[in-house]
């Protein structure tokens, strides 16, 4: 199945000039989305990962199924004053503002190798924060996993020393 086609595009959003690639109408497509998270454990199978971590909120929902399919545990990146306990917080600027990822102390332990998990690698100012704040949390970054990676943006060039993994290259 071409998933490519199963991605919508919304011009204009979330503000002018921005072109949103909207991977909800493949997560509606029962098919498309297990096609998806299915190609991208095989994508994932040779990087030696303890556990898997991905930002809010779409990255929960390629991270979860993820790491089910790969026998890992899954530990969420979530907004601000989101999560109940102490947490570690890592703030970054983003093409249109900018946000902060938080994550539970202890959730990363020292030294374990951390896949991260999101749907579109685009400016890779959320993953950037990602690998910062994994990094603040003592664990190593083993890789970094996209659904899709829209190009002419150079969001990878951010990733660079990381193992990268795209299932779908899109322009943007």
């Amino acid at each position: 199945m071409d998933l490519a086609s199963k991605v919508r595009l919304i011009k204009d959003f979330p503000k002018p000039g921005i072109n949103f690639r909207d991977i909800t109408t493949l997560l509606q497509d029962a098919g498309a989305f297990r096609q998806a998270v299915d190609e991208l454990v095989e994508l994932c199978k040779g990087l030696a990962v303890d556990v898997i971590a991905c930002p809010e909120a779409r990255g929960f929902v390629l991270g979860a199924p993820l790491a089910y399919a790969m026998g890992k545990g899954v530990v969420l990146l979530r907004k601000p004053g989101k999560l109940p306990g102490k947490t570690v917080c890592h703030s970054y600027e983003l093409e249109y503002g900018s946000d902060a990822l938080e994550v539970h102390e202890g959730a990363i332990q020292p030294g374990q190798k951390v896949l991260l998990v999101d749907d579109v690698l685009a400016t890779g100012g959320t993953v950037a924060a990602a690998v910062e704040l994994v990094k603040k949390s003592g664990g190593e970054v083993a890789g970094v996993a996209f659904l899709i990676e829209l190009l002419g943006l150079d969001g990878r060039e951010k990733l660079s020393g990381y193992p990268v993994v795209t299932l779908l290259q899109l322009e943007a």
